[in-house]
C-alpha cells in the first residue's frame, strides 16, 4: 500500500474530506493548507512523515514502526 491509499482510507472511514482535513491542518499548524495542496502532495508522494505523523493523530492514529522480520 501507498502512503496516499493509506490516508484516503482512513479519511473514508472517519468521513472526512480532504478540503476538512486541509482546514483541520490549517488549524492546527497556523499555514494554508489546501485541499489541492495536500492531493497533489499525496499524488506525487511528497508528503513528509511529520505531515503525515499529523494527519493520523488528527484523525485520531498514532503512527508506529513494526517489526515484520528480524533483525539482520
Amino acid at each position: 500500500m501507498s502512503v496516499r491509499t493509506d490516508i484516503k482510507t482512513l479519511l473514508a472511514e472517519n468521513d472526512v474530506s480532504i478540503t476538512k482535513l486541509a482546514s483541520m491542518i490549517s488549524e492546527k499548524t497556523g499555514k494554508h493548507y489546501s485541499q489541492s495542496n495536500i492531493s497533489q502532495k499525496l499524488m506525487r508522494n511528497t508528503l513528509k512523515y511529520d505531515e503525515a505523523k499529523m494527519i493520523g493523530e488528527l484523525l485520531g492514529y498514532k503512527l508506529k514502526f513494526v517489526r515484520v522480520k528480524p533483525y539482520i
